[in-house]
């Protein structure tokens, strides 16, 4: 797990944190803008990354974005986010392919220095 999503703040924390009302937090978890983990007890438990969340969704209603906006932007927000993290896998996987090819081709020039050069055999037919 990663330490920005580990759970570390109860509630009147959060909030402190946030800049929000607790009741302000019970309704962002409502309206699905913020999940934050339970205790076993119940107990709702925020990460650093779910401040940083409330932190934007502070600022985008400060200035003067509804709740319904929010969640778009958010959802796009994560949609990017994830569109980034497949590009990088894509960035990965085409270096690994390069880095092959270069292999492949290296030891190709290396085959073609220590073989001779094939001989072309002329082979006539038997009826000449």
């Amino acid at each position: 797990m990663e330490d920005r999503n580990r759970p570390l703040y109860m509630i009147g924390v959060a909030a402190e944190l946030a800049g929000v009302h607790p009741q302000t937090l019970r309704i962002y978890e409502q309206k699905g803008l913020v999940s934050p983990q339970r205790t076993r007890g119940n107990t709702r438990m925020y990460s650093q990354a779910d401040i940083e969340r409330l932190e934007l969704i502070n600022e985008l209603t400060s200035e003067g974005i509804n709740l319904a906006g929010v969640i778009r932007i958010l959802d796009l927000k994560g949609r990017l986010e994830e569109r980034d993290e497949e590009i990088d896998d894509l960035h990965k996987k085409v270096r690994r392919l390069a880095d092959r090819v270069h292999e492949l081709e290296t030891r190709a020039n290396v085959t073609a220095l220590v073989l001779p050069e094939p001989q072309v055999v002329s082979i006539r037919r038997m009826n000449d």
